[in-house]
């Protein structure tokens, strides 16, 4: 019976058919300059020192399916947020096994100060484990607490959590209400924001999901002070790109600033999950479900996911693969002449300064995997392997592989599938092993 609701599942699967365009900058389309922020020796701004305060409150304007994005400090703790959103008489926290012992408690009792029954499940952490399998044991815990359409389900961890429980919040029932409470950079400045839900299938990541938007994104910033180092680098990646593909002054001031990410000022941090979310919540009001300029966002991706899917999941966090993906992509545009040198010297040095990978060495899965694994992996990861995962991207067309790449000066990109396949292949040969 569970294999046959598994493949039922398979049903959600939405590929999207892509367009050929470029993306403006942000200033030609009449957005406003980027605000600076005061260096770390500087007094923060008295809203974000309070104990339990909202920095900002962004609005992703989806019409009736519009919703905000709290940014601030001690909003777990404080609970008005989650309150505000969960007005359902049950409610069902998704978390794994790191983000729970750590913060599921205080989302627990902000909800049950309102009365609310708390369910919750226990999730195990990992990309390894983000599949339609695990994503069950959410719906069986769904079943079993006898959740109905005006319950919520609240998502509180990272990308994954994020993903995998606003999935089963869109197919439970045909939909119930889900709330995003991320927890690592990556899913506050990127996942959490647009609806993306999904797991993923052995042949390509992301393959099963849906579009769901949730009813709001709360991103306590006092969270990322239990984030390991090597996951707050991770989630670098997901922020810089919002600067190559549409917002040049941030782009500029990452690189005078990443140290600062790297450091955990707090003040730097609100700055820069406030301006990615601010670029994904316009982004995805224009193009909500990907048919045009929210595929940009995807930069790295393409080749980031293969690495992901040909190395094994897991091998790689998420927004390691980006980084030496957004190389790639990188490579691939100077080689069609659309970007110079110094573009592409620019990137690679922000992202060594990340602290991020920028070919398929990455120290961090030799050391889990253990160096003969790991070499193992890498040679059996050819180029025509990486190309074949490529073509499984969910950017294919009509067979077509699309490409997000970068034209022009930094803030300018465009999807397109008008490439030199043999281009492509240069590429790809100068990472791989054979």
């Amino acid at each position: 019976m569970r294999s046959l609701l598994a493949f039922a599942l398979l049903l959600a699967l939405h590929v999207q058919q892509q367009a050929c365009f470029t993306l403006l900058p942000r200033a030609a389309a009449g957005v406003g300059s980027f605000a600076a922020v005061p260096s770390s020796s500087s007094s923060s701004p008295s809203r974000t020192t309070k104990l339990f305060n909202v920095a900002d409150t962004l609005n992703v304007d989806l019409g009736d399916r519009s919703y905000p994005i709290y940014i601030g400090q001690g909003l777990i703790k404080g609970g008005d947020e989650l309150r505000r959103h969960v007005k359902s008489k049950k409610a069902l926290i998704v978390t794994n096994t790191k983000v729970g012992p750590l913060y599921s408690a205080q989302v627990r009792s902000a909800l049950e100060q309102a009365g609310v029954q708390v369910f919750e499940v226990v999730l195990p952490d990992g990309e390894e484990y983000k599949t339609v399998e695990v994503m069950m044991q959410v719906l069986d815990k769904a079943m079993d607490a006898r959740l109905d359409r005006k319950s919520t389900i609240v998502a509180l961890g990272g990308g994954v959590i994020g993903d995998t429980a606003g999935f089963a919040a869109a197919i439970y029932q045909r939909g119930i209400k889900f709330v995003q409470v991320p927890t690592s950079l990556m899913a506050m400045v990127d996942s959490s924001v647009g609806g993306k839900t999904g797991v993923n299938h052995p042949g390509g990541k992301n393959m099963i999901g849906a579009f769901y938007q949730p009813d709001a994104v709360i991103i306590d910033t006092d969270s990322l002070s239990t984030l390991p180092d090597r996951e707050l680098r991770s989630g670098i990646a997901e922020v810089y790109k919002y600067g190559l593909i549409r917002d040049a002054p941030f782009f500029e001031w990452l690189e005078k600033n990443v140290d600062g990410i790297l450091k955990r000022d707090p003040t730097v941090l609100v700055e820069t999950i406030r301006r990615s979310c601010q670029n994904k919540a316009e982004v995805v009001a224009a193009d909500e479900k990907e048919g045009g300029v929210r595929a940009t966002l995807n930069l790295g991706h393409t080749f980031g996911h293969a690495i992901e899917t040909g190395l094994g999941y897991g091998a790689w966090l998420h927004g390691e693969a980006v980084a030496a993906g957004t190389i790639m992509a990188a490579d691939m545009s100077q080689e069609l002449g659309w970007i110079d040198a110094d573009l592409s010297r620019r990137i690679r040095e922000l992202t060594v300064r990340a602290g991020l990978p920028v070919d398929l060495h990455n120290q961090h899965s030799e050391k889990d995997l253990g160096k003969v694994e790991y070499e193992s992996r890498l040679q059996g990861l050819t180029a025509q392997t990486f190309l074949d995962l490529m073509s499984m991207d969910k950017k294919v067309a009509d067979g077509q592989l699309n490409l997000v790449l970068l034209k022009g000066p930094p803030g300018t990109s465009l999807i397109t599938k008008d490439y030199a396949r043999d281009k492509l292949e240069k590429v790809v040969k100068a990472y791989c092993k054979k």
